[in-house]
């Protein structure tokens, strides 16, 4: 009844605002979109200039500007890497006019803009938004794949938990108070071959944003931050295609126009079991079978000029089976589907409606094998929703947003040894949130973004309000200063094992289970020091309590009560980062730096035995680091031939060292003498520093004259830095033997890619 409730509360507020403003006024509005490929651009400016009015489009392309008084204009479009759009328009009174603008690439001259511009454009500049553009994932030296979240961990604020890991750490946050979103879809477990990247295919992708922390009332569900993928939508002109063949990976894709829309289809499939067959017969532990798979798809079609309708889906997986030991195996057997449905529609020249219908199942089924006896799981998630978000300028000074969301939860993880089952779990939890934000320029200088979301799940019973508040002021042009708050909730927890992703657990909140909950603020400043470079510094403070996992210390949990599997603790973070970009030129790239402290507390760690009632104290986690930094450059050597660098740094991970072993003899514990260890504090001892750097080399050409195409060759970690993963220890020698662990050693790939 209460997501009944915010559907009517939706529409009731659609039918208000049309009454009320039913009168026409002029206007302007329309679609920006590529004039090659059909493909809307996101957060294009748009002006008229004579007046000094504008706008940005939205996630779905669309602009509008209302309340224009009778005269002649200039109206002018940008967007980086693309030709300035410029066209006079004439007004009469009560008019609107539909002007949808087709912007021309800026050609061979801007391809190396890889990075966005802070200067051209307006979400991104956004306090703690970043966008990142489709041309740096795949121009970036990859760990043999060109991967999404790879490039967003080189971003200040965002860390990477080693070489082995795709996660995204941000702001002190672990990687499930991230919420991941693929064309408004959730996607729970966004990783293959065990994390070592992310599963969104950089050939389907149009559009990656990342909102680090402090973000608006249109989103929620996560404590940290937001991460959006929009498939690309399909080129609307003419049928194009691309086949990239690498070590790791080969991708091949597809998309055009149908007869009122486009469609896109892309797949990619591992390709390294040669080389496993290879290692096979020299190396042991290596899987007797491994590969992956990701499928996207989107289909659109114009209903009429003013509504549009699309269908994406995605679906991935991951199948391994590796021995260890003469007679045990595991096998792995993980992945992902969604789909969602949208309709925009253009109610007025003031009214925008986009509803999105979605579907997300997660799956996982990790199997062993010891002498013969069999041990399996199943989990699986399903998520299916219903979302609606309405987009309201009345006038130049006021943009208002509205929406809900509203779905049904299913946890499923089914336990069984040697073909017997021994446990069976199902959690059904509905939720809804309804938000209401309102975009204020009360001034020329200034604007000022107010919100409030709320929220209800259904297991436990919890309502929960959260407001948000931004503003940002600008002294000039060149300058914008900017502060914001937020309070957040989340609702899940993520149970992991670092090793294998395909493990992974999703618990919800229930009676005497509370959701988490933290607090954000946010300070920042972004220049423009020189015309072509940006320059933006962000500081941060952030809460964390009522943090939810299992107790470790739990032992037979059968029979325990669900509120008794969980412990709960407290967290806090706090940092500044750094980022310093230069835009134009045969040179491009940025600077990221952070300084960053996150702490964690939770009863029974890092406590003072020798204290009658003991209190636990707060430590690093594994990913705290306290500073980090990465280099980004991309240089034109000529108008075939580029070349890229990446270098990083990080201080190193934080660990829990064992200081030494204490035998017993005499006294019996199994078949040997009992004995115990002794550690030092949690996470109280570090990892040696890490750093690295890559390089790449690529040259463009063409393939018998069929199609463009590229030559990639890349050197990861080109002076071979071993750098340490972690230390085993070797307890049966005395004194105790310390060896390292490392990650990767030099490592070359190459690549080569046809556009047809």
């Amino acid at each position: 009844m209460k997501r009944v409730a915010l559907l009517i509360l939706h529409i009731a507020i659609i039918g208000w605002v049309t009454s009320v403003h039913a009168q026409s006024s002029s206007s302007i509005n329309g679609y920006i979109t590529d004039s090659e490929t059909g493909e809307t651009l996101i957060s294009a400016n748009i002006a008229l200039l004579e007046i000094n009015r504008g706008t940005s489009t939205n996630t779905s392309g669309y602009y509008s500007i209302t309340n224009i008084t009778p005269g002649t204009y200039t109206l002018v479009a940008s967007y980086i890497g693309y030709r300035q759009f410029e066209q006079e328009v004439e007004l009469t009174g009560d008019e609107t006019q539909r002007i949808d603008i087709e912007m021309i690439p800026a050609g061979v001259e801007l391809e190396a803009l890889v990075v966005e511009s802070q200067a051209e454009r307006e979400e991104q500049r956004n306090i703690g938004t970043t966008q990142i553009s489709t041309e740096l994932i795949k121009n970036l030296p990859p760990v043999i794949e060109p991967d999404v979240f790879r490039s967003v961990q080189l971003l200040p604020g965002v860390k990477a938990a080693n070489d082995f890991s795709s996660g995204l750490y941000v702001r002190g946050g672990s990687p499930d108070q991230t919420l991941i979103l693929l064309d408004e879809t959730t996607v729970y477990n966004p990783s293959h071959f065990f994390g070592f990247f992310s599963t969104f295919n950089p050939d389907a992708v149009k559009d990656v944003r990342l909102y680090k922390g402090g973000y608006p009332a249109s989103y929620g569900g996560r404590l940290g931050s937001v991460l959006t993928v929009f498939n690309k939508d399909g080129n609307r002109n003419e049928t194009r295609g691309s086949v990239s063949l690498g070590l790791l990976a080969s991708r091949i894709s597809a998309e055009g126009p149908t007869g009122s829309g486009s469609w896109m289809l892309a797949f990619r499939r591992s390709t390294l079991e040669p080389v496993l067959a290879v290692l096979r017969g020299t190396t042991d532990n290596v899987p007797d079978s491994f590969y992956f798979y990701d499928i996207n798809g989107k289909l659109n079609f114009d209903a009429t000029d003013n509504d549009r309708l699309s269908l994406a889906f995605y679906t991935g997986t991951d199948k391994v089976l590796f021995p260890f030991g003469e007679d045990a195996s595991i096998g792995l057997n993980y992945g992902n589907r969604t789909i969602s449905g949208q309709w925009r529609k253009i109610l007025s020249d003031k009214l925008f409606l986009k509803t999105t219908a979605t579907g997300s199942r997660y799956f996982n089924n990790p199997e062993f094998s010891i002498a013969g006896t069999q041990f399996e799981r199943t989990n699986n998630v399903y998520d299916f929703s219903l979302k609606s978000d309405l987009q309201y300028t009345p006038n130049e000074k006021h943009t208002i947003s509205t929406g809900f969301w509203a779905g049904n939860l299913i946890l499923r993880f089914n336990d069984s040894f040697d073909n017997q089952e021994t446990s069976a779990n199902r959690i059904q939890s509905r939720y809804a949130s309804f938000y209401l934000q309102d975009e204020w320029k009360p001034a020329n200088r200034w604007i000022l973004n107010g919100g409030v979301r709320l929220n209800r799940f259904s297991e436990g019973d919890y309502l929960r309000l959260a407001p948000r508040l931004s503003a940002e002021f600008r002294p000039n042009s060149k300058i914008r200063l900017q502060a914001a708050y937020g309070r957040y909730y989340q609702f899940l927890t993520l149970i992991t094992n670092e090793a294998f992703s395909g493990f992974d657990l999703w618990l919800t909140t229930d009676e005497g289970v509370p959701p988490a909950y933290g607090d954000q603020f946010v300070l920042g400043a972004k220049t423009i020091p020189f015309e072509g470079y940006g320059l933006d510094i962000e500081f941060y403070y952030r809460t964390m309590r009522d943090l939810f996992e299992l107790d470790p210390f739990t032992g037979d949990a059968a029979g325990l009560d669900y509120r008794d599997l969980f412990r709960f603790g407290d967290g806090f973070a706090y940092g500044a980062e750094l980022f310093f970009e230069k835009q134009v030129g045969r040179l491009t790239g940025f600077v990221g730096y952070t300084f960053g402290v996150t702490r964690r507390k939770f009863p029974g760690f890092n406590t003072d035995i020798t204290m009658s009632n003991p209190e636990a104290r707060f430590y690093p986690p594994k990913y705290d680091r306290l500073h980090d930094a990465n280099i980004v450059l991309n240089y034109r050597l000529s108008q075939r031939w580029s070349t890229s660098a990446v270098f990083s740094y990080g201080t190193g991970q934080a660990y829990t060292e064992p200081l030494g072993r204490t035998e017993f003899p005499g006294v019996p514990w199994g078949n040997m003498d009992r004995e115990s260890f002794t550690i030092g504090r949690l996470n109280a001892s570090r990892l040696p520093s890490y750093h690295r750097m890559d390089v790449a080399f690529s040259r463009a050409g063409n393939f018998f004259g069929l199609g463009e195409a590229e030559w990639s060759f890349q050197i990861i970690n080109i002076y071979s830095r071993r750098n340490t993963w972690f230390y085993n220890y070797d307890f049966d020698e005395n004194p105790v033997e310390r060896t390292e662990v490392t990650l990767l050693p030099i490592l070359p790939s190459l690549s080569y890619t046809v556009n047809f």
